[in-house]
């Protein structure tokens, strides 16, 4: 009798246990256990995602173990956002489509891996800034998993995967750019990064998921939204604690309580008391008119130049607003690496002036763009149908990734200029100007950017009854 219970017993734990390995780890994430994780791997998109994560991220990883220190380290939050996403595509098939809170649920480990990342750009600069930057935005391309219709308020998932790599291109072009001679290490990182998502990822989307995710519909699928009832067998939650259960003192008269800060402090002075017993007495030697060591000759001090604040302080409110319908003005923005400009058309144009180490994102074909007293400024932009300026500017860089007929530049130190292959055709035009290149694509797809820099001095001849102008050419060491 006695083996029979313990048999008994022991199916019962068994029973028991196999039931907890197979519970789900939370209210929000729940499988109807082993089954699901079997069936991934045999789903042709999740083979797909896996040999996606083997070649291309295995690739960024095998060179960033070579580099080591930051790289490596934004390297592995590459990977684990990469991870996260997968995890969420094998959910996906068993999970009915949630509301706009269960969404945001569903997405919080891909969205703290994401945060992750962008706090490795916080604080201090390090070397490998711009690194850490191509990382921490490629990684918005992501959410294309979030896209649940047209009006979700996202881009198509293809289109959103371009469209998120657009703006960390713009950090791994300068990774390009400052190691292409240097460490070829850092060249391969970057050309690693971009093939992830161009044509990584971009195709895998196109291939399996055009449309955003599938959401499940069968009967064991988990609907999110808000929590489940309490069961009846349950007990109900205690009562929160009154106001009074966290109170030390019971409740006195204002009248009979104490005065309090100071007015306390006043009425001891005014009534005598200990506080103004330890005061000393002003004797007559101890008065500034009798002391010796005054001798009332005022000093010559020599006066401080005076600093004039710099003019950046003298600069109004920032601005992003599109005014009268016809113009964007970007004023006064400093600091700002995420300013974006998509809801514009053919007829507008776009005005940035007195804007100092920002990044602005022009989406869409715009009528003209013009830069006027930016320092350290980046301007990305898809189309212009009739020119971008560049005015009293320090240190900026612009990319043009669709066509731009004309580019001029005038009296500015410092201009980097990146075309695209639809761009090459473009005229520049430049005016007392200093430092400036102009970065093309290679004609093959791994093939590296090709820097020219556009000369400043020029050589004025008198030749056959006209002025023959060359540039100058130097040469040497």
């Amino acid at each position: 009798m006695e083996a029979e219970l313990l048999s008994r017993l022991e199916k019962a734990v068994t029973r028991l246990e196999s039931i907890s390995s197979s519970a789900p780890l939370s209210r929000d994430f729940n499988f109807s256990g082993g089954d699901d994780v079997a069936s991934a791997s045999s789903d042709p998109a999740i083979a797909a995602f896996d040999e996606l994560i083997a070649s291309r991220i295995g690739r960024v990883s095998a060179v960033a173990e070579k580099i080591g220190g930051k790289v490596l380290e934004a390297s592995d939050v590459l990977k684990e956002a990469f991870s996260a996403l997968r995890d969420l595509l094998v959910r996906v098939k068993h999970t009915q489509k949630p509301d706009v809170n269960g969404m945001a649920e569903f997405l919080k480990p891909l969205n703290e891996v994401i945060m992750k990342a962008t706090t490795l750009t916080e604080g201090k600069r390090s070397e490998f800034f711009n690194h850490q930057k191509s990382v921490a935005d490629s990684l918005s391309a992501l959410a294309w998993i979030a896209f649940t219709g047209k009006d979700c308020g996202m881009s198509m998932p293809i289109a959103h995967v371009e469209e998120s790599w657009q703006m960390a291109e713009f950090y791994n072009n300068k990774v390009l750019i400052e190691y292409k001679n240097k460490d070829p290490n850092h060249a391969e990182w970057a050309k690693a990064m971009k093939e992830v998502y161009l044509p990584g990822l971009r195709e895998f989307v196109k291939n399996y998921y055009p449309l955003g995710p599938v959401w499940g519909t069968s009967g064991k699928a988990t609907v999110f939204g808000a929590p489940k009832a309490a069961t009846p067998g349950a007990p109900a939650p205690p009562p929160a604690p009154s106001a009074a259960f966290f109170s030390t003192d019971s409740p006195k008269p204002s009248s009979s309580q104490p005065k309090k800060g100071m007015a306390a402090v006043f009425n001891e002075i005014s009534s005598g008391g200990g506080l103004t017993s330890g005061l000393r007495k002003v004797t007559d030697d101890m008065k500034t008119k009798n002391r010796a060591d005054r001798s009332g000759v005022v000093p010559v001090v020599e006066k401080e130049a005076q600093v004039r604040s710099p003019a950046i302080s003298k600069t109004g409110p920032p601005k992003l607003e599109l005014q009268m319908g016809r113009k964007w003005a970007v004023e006064n923005q400093i600091g700002k690496k995420d300013l974006v400009i998509d809801d514009c058309d053919s007829k507008q144009s776009v005005y940035v002036f007195g804007c100092k180490d920002s990044v602005l994102q022009i989406k869409g074909k715009v009528n003209n763009i013009t830069i006027d007293k930016c320092t350290k400024m980046g301007i990305l932009f898809k189309d212009v149908v009739a020119a971008c300026e560049i005015v009293n500017c320090n240190s900026v860089e612009v990319q043009c990734q669709g066509s731009a007929p004309t580019i001029s530049v005038d009296n500015t130190a410092g201009c980097q200029l990146y075309l695209s292959k639809d761009s090459l055709e473009t005229s520049i035009t430049t005016a007392k100007s200093s430092e400036i290149n102009v970065m093309v694509p290679a004609s093959d797809v791994d093939g590296e950017w090709g820097e020219h820099s556009l000369p400043q001095q020029y050589l004025h001849t008198f030749k056959d009854g006209q002025f023959v102008t060359t540039p100058v050419s130097h040469s040497g060491a």
